[in-house]
């Protein structure tokens, strides 16, 4: 049996086709730019079907797709009427125009009392009661008209099957999901003057729902739990870490943290009707590509390790706080800048390099300790995964295991793993991801990080203040 994962993300549709056994069996790409000027960002809703209608129907051109399940962004939001018209374009998730509605409903609701009933600590913009509520007071034209909310990949559900449904891991960043109580906040959506008809039913991950073209199709799950699902991050004690240009922490939990008015790190419901941290650092493999192209832009990333592997551990006293773009977690502080300290004249651009790469891992670290949960093996994923010697380091941090993963596109058979559940494939997501293959193994080699990780948390403390 053939199964399909399609991952949407910002600015591409990426579709892999997975046999039952998990093998990839064809890749495709399809790029497309959303409107943006200042704080909005747009795209036509009818365009996402069309690009996903595409990949689908080249996929279908080249071999048979069995079941299908999609993987989106949260918060992008789609007005309808009643008979599923768009009535005016996507509000994409990174759009930040309704920050006077976030300040409202922060004033009415407080965070504490938001994040106690839907995960997430602070109200921003990008939340879509944040987005409806704008619109309503915005656009009453356009609010008159509209009798159904749709996010991203509910839309597509709907465009397949004609079926009015959601899947729960979706709903986590809206904040009229009670994510306790697996239900619609009702408080919340009264204040935003939203009713319950307009907004779909609420199902689990790994749902089949009906049938596109032959095919069939089954409610998939937010990106970033996709992705951890691809990685196999389905146990206790399991982690993952993406190094792109940022680092995304992934933490399956059982239950919701306590409130802290000090942490800003939200809480998501997973697939299996538990929870999830997400943790995210602005900079990581930024800041590597940042170093390589300002000060050895004649040097490919391989060759950068080279000279990092001559380096003792602890880069002879260098340390980099890399806050190029603010710090976030666990210390939010968007006024944070990066900085190099301990210099001498004995040091090189080797000193440096290594320097950046330890302090990535100084954050990881210190991400662990603030969250306090017992972790015994970290998956890693992204740019920094291709490095052997980023990856020792980690591990030797830390003090955990690490390894990476074979197949890449871990949000793609997240969701393909998904598509197996729901058509019965699998018996279930836990027994799937036995089958996700390991690259390499990184286990703890001894090297002492104690006085790096010290000398890091220092600089931390006196200039991220």
């Amino acid at each position: 049996m053939n199964l399909l994962g399609i991952d949407m993300g910002t600015t591409s549709v990426k579709t892999v086709l997975f046999t039952d056994k998990l093998e990839e069996k064809m890749k495709l790409t399809a790029d497309y730019t959303p409107n943006s000027h200042g704080d909005i960002m747009e795209f036509p809703a009818e365009e996402y079907w069309k690009i996903v209608k595409g990949e689908i129907d080249k996929v279908c051109a080249e071999a048979r797709v069995d079941a299908l399940a999609i993987d989106t962004q949260c918060e992008t939001l789609i007005l309808t009427d009643e008979d599923g018209n768009p009535t005016r374009e996507a509000i994409v998730w990174l759009d930040n125009r309704a920050t006077e509605e976030a300040k409202l409903i922060e004033e009415h609701f407080g965070r504490q009392r938001v994040y106690e009933m839907t995960g997430q600590p602070e109200v921003t913009a990008t939340w879509p009661a944040c987005k409806l509520l704008w619109v309503k007071r915005n656009e009453p034209e356009v609010w008159a008209k509209t009798k159904r909310v749709f996010l991203l990949e509910d839309y597509m559900l709907y465009k397949m099957t004609g079926k009015f449904v959601t899947e729960k891991t979706l709903q986590s960043s809206t904040i009229y999901f009670d994510i306790k109580g697996n239900c619609w906040w009702s408080e919340m959506l009264e204040y935003i003057g939203v009713g319950e008809d307009m907004l779909p039913e609420l199902l689990d991950s790994g749902v089949e729902i009906g049938e596109y073209e032959g095919i069939k199709v089954v409610t998939g799950a937010m990106d970033q739990v996709s992705g951890a699902i691809g990685a196999g991050i389905v146990k206790p004690g399991i982690i993952s870490v993406m190094t792109g240009t940022t680092m995304v922490i992934f933490i399956p939990c059982d239950t919701v943290p306590e409130y802290n008015p000090e942490s800003i790190v939200p809480c998501h419901y997973n697939y299996d009707g538990k929870y999830c941290l997400l943790s995210w650092s602005p900079t990581a493999g930024m800041a590597l590509k940042w170093f390589k192209n300002a000060l050895c832009e004649e040097f490919s990333f391989g060759e950068l390790d080279g000279l990092c592997e001559a380096i003792a551990p602890g880069s002879d006293g260098v340390t980099f706080l890399p806050y190029l773009c603010g710090s976030t977690m666990p210390k939010y502080n968007p006024e944070a800048r990066g900085s190099f300290t301990g210099l001498t004249t004995e040091h090189t651009r080797g000193h440096f390099a290594r320097a950046v790469m330890e302090s990535v891992a100084c954050m990881l670290k210190s991400n662990l300790d603030y969250l306090g949960l017992d972790v015994s093996e970290i998956r890693a994923m992204g740019g920094g995964a291709t490095s052997p010697l980023w990856c020792q380091i980690k591990s030797d941090m830390t003090g955990k295991r690490l390894v990476t993963l074979k197949n890449k596109e871990t949000a793609c058979l997240g969701a393909a793993i998904l598509a197996g559940v729901g058509v019965g494939v699998f018996e279930s997501v836990e027994s799937a991801c036995e089958m996700i293959e390991i690259g390499k193994s990184y286990a703890p080699s001894g090297a002492d990080y104690t006085e790096c990780y010290e000398r890091f948390m220092k600089y931390d403390g006196i200039l991220n203040v």
